[in-house]
């Protein structure tokens, strides 16, 4: 009985050491497989930056999207954006001027600080049939200090932050941060778009010379 009892205990080590053998090769099996799954993934994840740089830098070099005439047939898109002082201001209060709009993400940024002093700058030498407008989703108190802090007075701040009817209008809404994309448009003064840019990457400065050539053509 006791050398039953001992052939008993050594098969039921034997069988426990087998189950966890099983079971050790499972999950080993199962860890490989979330390792190749996560691989291939992240493959497939650098693939997708890859193509988007390389479609990035295909487009800065053909002008698609990144720098683009438009048909000067094309009206402008109207728009709905809040001065300073909190009034409405659209297209109609630029008939008849050539209207640069300035599209930036926030003025209380690096580069939309630069672009927008550079504008600034660039303004003295311009016609004074030529407006520039910036335009950002900052509360109009924000750009109104902004302005002040930064000497800015060529260059008229407006604010898209009430109803985004600017950035849903010309296609530079970013939806999940509520911001602006960056890109320029010329608007010629019989309101059709003559010129426009849209950056592909936000932390660049756009094509001033090209912007400030288009505008030269239409005075």
């Amino acid at each position: 009985l006791q050398l039953v009892g001992v052939q008993n205990t050594g098969l039921i080590q034997s069988t426990k050491r087998s189950r966890a053998r099983v079971e050790f090769h499972r999950k080993r099996h199962k860890l490989k497989q979330n390792h190749q799954a996560v691989q291939c993934n992240s493959n497939q994840h650098d693939k997708i930056i890859l193509n988007r740089k390389q479609q990035a830098n295909q487009n800065q070099r053909h002008g698609k999207p990144g720098t683009k005439i438009g048909n000067r047939h094309k009206k402008a898109p109207d728009f709905v954006l809040a001065a300073n002082d909190l009034s409405p201001r659209g297209l109609k209060d630029y008939a008849g001027k050539v209207l640069v709009l300035v599209s930036v993400p926030s003025l209380d940024t690096p580069v939309c600080d630069m672009e927008v002093r550079r504008f600034n700058t660039e303004a003295a030498g311009l016609s004074d049939k030529v407006r520039i407008v910036a335009v950002s989703c900052d509360l109009p108190f924000a750009q109104a200090r902004w302005c002040g802090a930064a000497g800015v007075k060529a260059v008229e701040t407006l604010s898209d932050y009430k109803d985004t009817s600017f950035g849903k209008n010309y296609g530079v809404l970013i939806k999940e941060l509520r911001l602006l994309a960056r890109a320029i448009f010329v608007v010629a003064p019989d309101g059709s778009l003559a010129y426009s840019q849209l950056v592909p990457e936000v932390t660049k400065e756009p094509d001033y010379d090209a912007a400030l050539a288009a505008v030269k053509k239409l005075v």
